[in-house]
């Protein structure tokens, strides 16, 4: 799918190209590439003279060549953005050409997006874009202000966790934790644990394309300034993610505490079980001798009865004494 953008009273309007004829009839600020087709790159290639590389979206692509600037002036950023879903969060790579340098060709002043699947992030400046006139101004704040929608995507989400942790802890706190309901808290927690971490690689990220941008120089005061910005909000969430993670393992350590507390009171009753049949287990051993024993031969068929009885009290006595105790709760 291949979108362009254009500015319009302040204000970013969006069409959806289908063919080269289409393109060459706008004049936008902004190309967005998602699952784009060949055809689609050819389109870019003719009319902007922009290349899209081949490994563009690609995950395993070096670190160093995620940010860079062509000797045409063509400056790459190859950036992750989240995706919070609750069945699988994920990080979407994104790669970004902007040209300011060179005014013979079409592409200057154009940022081009490409990306496998739609952005949550993009969406979010689309639709702020459409209400807030004056809000972009040129590529430039267009790709500025992607980093800071993507940071204020990932304080959400970060509150959408440690509401959810509210919820695991309120539940590990309460008076009876089973084992089934342990093992739902512990999945529950991974999974946080698992967003929270995903979130703190996505801010380091977007702090590293920010730090670049503000080094290449292509901005102007007033970007600068909040690009900074941009800057310490990231600092702020890197707090609050180490912040998460203490509780987290608060909470991990706190479960498992339980799961540990139910595991012992099994063995404890095992245990006095075993205690407790110790002494019908000694008299059934001495009376299992081959010997002859005066008192059950006094005894005559009675013996039998007298044997069992005496193995008996000696369980009950001893179990008694631990209920009295409390060994039995």
């Amino acid at each position: 799918m291949l979108n362009i953008f254009s500015l319009a009273n302040g204000r970013l309007f969006q069409e959806e190209i289908e063919s080269l004829e289409e393109l060459a009839r706008f004049t936008p600020i902004w190309v967005d590439l998602e699952s784009p087709t060949v055809e689609e790159k050819r389109w870019i290639k003719q009319h902007y003279e922009v290349s899209i590389p081949e490994d563009a979206t690609e995950d395993d692509i070096e670190e160093s060549a995620r940010f860079y600037e062509e000797d045409n002036g063509d400056l790459h950023v190859r950036s992750d953005f989240l995706i919070a879903d609750e069945e699988e969060p994920r990080s979407v790579r994104v790669a970004f050409i902007l040209n300011q340098r060179d005014s013979d060709k079409k592409s200057r002043g154009v940022l081009f997006s490409i990306h496998d699947e739609d952005v949550p992030v993009f969406r979010l400046l689309r639709l702020r874009a459409r209400r807030a006139p004056g809000l972009i101004e040129d590529a430039k704040d267009v790709l500025l202000k992607l980093f800071d929608v993507d940071a204020e995507y990932s304080a959400d989400t970060l509150e959408n966790i440690y509401d959810e942790l509210e919820k695991a802890s309120r539940l590990v706190l309460s008076e009876n934790v089973t084992d089934a309901l342990a093992g739902e808290v512990l999945g529950a927690i991974a999974r946080q644990e698992d967003l929270n971490g995903r979130i703190r690689r996505n801010v380091m990220d977007t702090r590293r394309a920010v730090s670049f941008m503000m080094r290449s120089r292509m901005l102007n005061a007033e970007q600068f300034e909040e690009a900074r910005q941009i800057l310490r909000d990231i600092e702020s969430l890197d707090n609050h993610t180490a912040f998460l993670f203490d509780k987290i393992n608060f909470l991990m350590d706190a479960t498992v505490g339980f799961i540990n507390i139910n595991q012992n009171k099994i063995i404890k009753i095992f245990s006095v079980a075993s205690v407790a049949l110790l002494p019908p287990t000694l008299i059934a051993s001495i009376y299992g001798m081959n010997l002859q024993f005066p008192e059950l031969a006094a005894l005559g068929k009675a013996a039998y009865p007298y044997v069992i009885t005496l193995m008996a009290a000696s369980a009950v006595v001893p179990m008694l004494y631990f209920r009295r105790r409390g060994w039995l709760k």
